[in-house]
């Protein structure tokens, strides 16, 4: 997916790390993500962004961050 098409993150606000969830079930990004996305550089958020883009498809699934 092309950076421009996406959102400023990938959280949708169904967010399960606060609950407990090592991984996030609403976007797929790790607790460690989600906490420090705002301070990660582009390279850092662009490996999430390219992991996550390969774990929906993976699954084939459309990522939730173009579903809503």
């Amino acid at each position: 997916m092309n950076a421009k098409q996406r959102p400023d993150t990938p959280c949708i606000a169904v967010c399960s790390t606060g609950l407990g969830d090592d991984v996030c079930r609403g976007c797929g990004r790790t607790f460690i993500e989600v906490a420090n996305w705002v301070s990660m550089s582009e390279a850092e958020k662009e490996a999430v962004w390219r992991r996550l883009e390969a774990h929906w498809a993976g699954q084939g699934l459309v990522p939730p961050w173009l579903a809503r």
